[in-house]
This record gives C-alpha cells, structure tokens and sequence, in this order.
C-alpha cells in the first residue's frame, strides 16, 4: 500500500457496509483464529459467494491477507495497512479543525501546512 497514496473516499465507501465491518470485527478481534469464507458465512449468517465479494472488495484496498492451507483459504487482517488507514484518518481528523488558510477548493489545500 505504502507505493500508491490512499484514496480516503474509496477507504470510507469499502468501511461503510455493516457486513465488511463485521467482517474486520471478526478478524481483528479473533486475531488467534483461522476464518475460512466458510466460517464467516455461518458466523454472520450469510452465503458464501456474498462474503467472497466482501473479501474481495476488502483486499482490493489491501486490508486483507490471505493464507493458503492446503485447499482452504483463510484470512487475516493487514495490520500495516490497517495502522497506515489509521494514521491518515488522524491525520485528516486534526486538519479538519485547523483553519484553512486557503480557499477550501484550492489546489494549495493539498499541502502539508493546510
């Protein structure tokens, strides 16, 4: 993730569905577990083929791992991308209360001292 700058907007629109977040939930805070699509399937109470979508929508920002174990797949939670969307989140947070010295829709918002 680190090569490419992170796109909040696509971050946020991918956090904002209640079964992604169950989904991260259930990961992160089973950290000693080994989940299958399978697995979260029962434990949410959905179909197998709509946690693969959510899987794949969560590792196309780079949030999930997956590990192979003979025929199963199992994932786990990035946690360097995890801490990265973290700190961008702060990041914007104390900018958001700053006053911007700028007119907002200027390009010169993007700088580090805005």
């Amino acid at each position: 993730m680190a090569d490419r700058p992170i796109n909040m907007a696509n971050v946020f629109k991918v956090l904002g569905d209640e079964k992604r977040g169950k989904i991260i939930r259930m990961l992160a805070s089973n950290a000693d577990e080994l989940f299958c699509v399978s697995d979260m399937a029962k434990k949410l109470g959905i179909s197998q083929p709509a946690v693969s979508q959510h899987i794949r929508i969560l590792k196309s920002i780079g949030l999930l791992e997956e590990n192979r174990k003979g025929f199963r797949v199992f994932y786990t939670i990035n946690l360097d991308v995890f801490r990265e969307f973290k700190d961008k989140f702060d990041e914007m947070y104390k900018k958001a209360f700053k006053k911007c010295p700028y007119d907002i829709s200027c390009d010169k918002c993007s700088h580090k001292d805005c």
